[in-house]
């Protein structure tokens, strides 16, 4: 991917409704879902979603399957794995294992009169 890509994505869900959409997309994995359900998760007007989906698709975010007298869509997973690489692959000097890596948890310190909250 590309930085002119990189940009397209971003202004792609840069909106909270698209954003919603994509993400109820990536949950459902390869099945995807028809605009209709979409529209009935997210309680959003079919019109109003019509207008986001075809941005997202022309971003290349979602694809779009026509079945029978639907419409079925699906999150671009590929995309998205180009995405997070993108976006990672410059991580810690160009380790992007570490940034990957779940975090260390945080040491645990006692409570001190110091660092007591007063409540």
């Amino acid at each position: 991917m590309d930085k002119a890509e990189a940009i397209r994505v971003f202004e792609s869900l840069a909106s909270a409704v698209r954003l919603d959409v994509y993400r109820l997309l990536v949950r459902q994995g390869e099945e995807g879902m028809v605009a209709g359900a979409i529209a009935a998760a997210l309680d959003i007007p079919a019109t109003t979603l019509s207008f986001h989906l075809k941005a997202m698709s022309h971003a290349g975010m979602v694809t779009v399957a026509q079945e029978g007298r639907f419409l079925r869509y699906r999150a671009n997973l590929a995309q998205m794995r180009d995405m997070v690489a993108f976006l990672t692959e410059e991580c810690c000097g160009g380790q992007p294992g570490k940034c990957l890596a779940p975090p260390e948890p945080a040491a645990c310190t006692p409570e001190t009169p110091a660092t007591r909250r007063k409540g």
